[in-house]
């Protein structure tokens, strides 16, 4: 088991500063066994309600109220998206005073999905998302395995390589058959499946709506309602393009990544190392996790998160912006990363304050006046 010490830390704090506080990440990811670490650190009594347990789920359907008033400490309630009629509920009982206890709900699903139900809960909740692994959790020495396997903890940690992609492909399956039915999905799993592996060889492209319905059968609508699904499930991230006003035709559409590198290894048909560097889709698989871990490193920030492309062919894989700071991010499977033209028109167009192109190989070094080569093995303290 890896003890994952900085999200610890950050929900600790953010249980002192709100009532209700939401761990959300896909199934698998690490939420109860953090939600149990934090409980250890917590210093205080817990109760925990795992709303896949039925025992669990029928005392909070039948009175939740009478279940949860009384207890004091610190309440958690696992896979709460199955009992969305809890939240009007929360609100009651995180507006006593004194407070007796505090909530930490996890959930699988997308705070967008999840507060079309949570409304009530307005100010009172802070969400906070787990992704997998970090470079800080597994160390840098391993990116290369936590590129191979991703960052889920079983995947990650598991003995071998076949037993890794054995339990990668227990987890699609059951995703598919049992979790988005739990959502409320009711497309068939084999189309879901397909369309998952489809998403796949496209990994980190620019979402074409037209050329998935052609290849489906469908239409347009009903291909993004597949993507939407699977990015409120957080399997999937549509990174938005950055509109400003400039000269230039951009590009409008979203681009669709697989959030870990694992799954889009799998569903790629890729499960060793030597597999992985013979194929043509590695570049995007790198993309997508880099971009990830730096997403994950910012996220504290508070930034935006865009990627920005032009119709002329200029393009920057991330742009982060808050206020007024500007920050480029293009990433690169090359040891050895040169200035292109696109990084000198991204630099200029968007008025950056720096670009930093984060390579793989061992060193961090200025490339040039705003711009600047980091090691991905560096990112936690040279980003």
């Amino acid at each position: 088991m890896i003890r994952r010490h900085h999200h610890i830390k950050e929900i600790l704090r953010r249980l002192r500063l709100f009532e209700v506080v939401g761990i959300l990440g896909p199934r698998q990811i690490g939420k109860t066994t953090l939600a149990q670490q934090v409980s250890d650190s917590y210093h205080t009594q817990s109760h925990h309600f795992d709303l896949e347990d039925p025992a669990a789920l029928s005392r909070l359907q039948e009175d939740a109220n009478l279940a949860l008033k009384d207890l004091k400490g610190l309440i958690i309630i696992d896979e709460v998206q199955r009992a969305p009629d809890l939240f009007p509920l929360l609100r009651v009982l995180s507006d006593r005073r004194p407070r007796p206890a505090r909530f930490l709900v996890l959930g699988s699903a997308s705070p967008d999905l999840l507060r079309q139900t949570s409304e009530s809960l307005a100010g009172r909740i802070s969400y906070y998302e787990l992704n997998g692994l970090g470079l800080d959790e597994t160390g840098p020495e391993h990116l290369a395995r936590r590129w191979l396997r991703g960052g889920f903890p079983r995947a990650y940690l598991a003995r071998s390589h076949r037993d890794c992609f054995e339990w990668l492909e227990s987890f699609c399956r059951t995703f598919i058959e049992r979790d988005l039915a739990q959502l409320g999905v009711r497309t068939p799993g084999t189309t879901l499946r397909r369309f998952w592996g489809m998403l796949a060889h496209r990994h980190g492209q620019v979402w074409n709506s037209s050329e998935f319905g052609r290849s489906f059968g469908v239409a347009d609508t009903t291909v993004r309602r597949y993507l939407d699904i699977l990015t409120d499930a957080l399997v999937v991230r549509q990174l938005l393009p950055w509109h400003a006003n400039l000269n230039k035709r951009q590009v409008k559409a979203p681009k669709a990544y697989l959030r870990d590198s694992g799954l889009a290894h799998h569903l790629l048909g890729i499960s060793d190392a030597a597999s992985l560097d013979m194929h043509p889709a590695r570049g995007s698989t790198w993309e997508g996790l880099v971009l990830e871990l730096v997403m994950e490193q910012l996220a504290a920030t508070g930034r935006d998160f865009y990627y920005w492309r032009t119709h002329t062919g200029a393009e920057l894989d991330l742009y982060a912006r808050k206020g007024n700071e500007r920050l480029g991010i293009e990433v690169k499977l090359s040891s050895a990363p040169t200035i292109t033209p696109s990084m000198r028109h991204a630099l200029r167009d968007l008025k950056l304050d720096e670009l930093i192109v984060v390579h793989a190989g061992d060193s961090t070094y200025p490339l040039a006046g705003k711009i600047r080569a980091v090691s991905a093995h560096r990112l936690i303290t040279d980003l």
